[in-house]
């Protein structure tokens, strides 16, 4: 069954994050498969399924205030992203970095849309 959360582009850029990181993860020393690798997939997992969430809710007060917890696990996800990188488990990050930069301003996008609605 398709939910309307399927049709949404930032939940769609936030799955293929999410098959990213994971893939990413798995390439990290086994010293941090309880540490940086359960907090990455965490964080990942979050935005997609707070989009989802979100988007179920009767309401857009309900919706954004999903869409804003979203936007919070982008941000963690994106520090943990340069930890990583910083720490030398991953050599490059632009590919991440720009995903990340992209579900974030649409993710913004959405939500200045939303709000602006409300106005009316």
């Amino acid at each position: 069954m398709k939910r309307k959360h399927h049709d949404l582009q930032v939940w769609q850029l936030g799955m293929a994050l999410v098959k990213e990181i994971y893939a990413m993860t798995r390439q990290f020393p086994d010293v941090e498969k309880f540490g940086l690798c359960s907090q990455m997939q965490r964080a990942a997992v979050s935005i997609p399924s707070n989009i989802a969430e979100g988007a179920a809710r009767t309401g857009n007060k309900e919706f954004l205030h999903f869409l804003s917890i979203a936007r919070g696990s982008l941000c963690e996800l994106e520090t943990q992203v340069i930890i990583c990188r910083e720490l030398g488990y991953i050599k490059n990050t632009p590919d991440q970095l720009e995903a990340i930069n992209k579900l974030f301003a649409m993710l913004s996008a959405l939500i200045t849309s939303i709000r602006a609605k409300g106005a009316q």
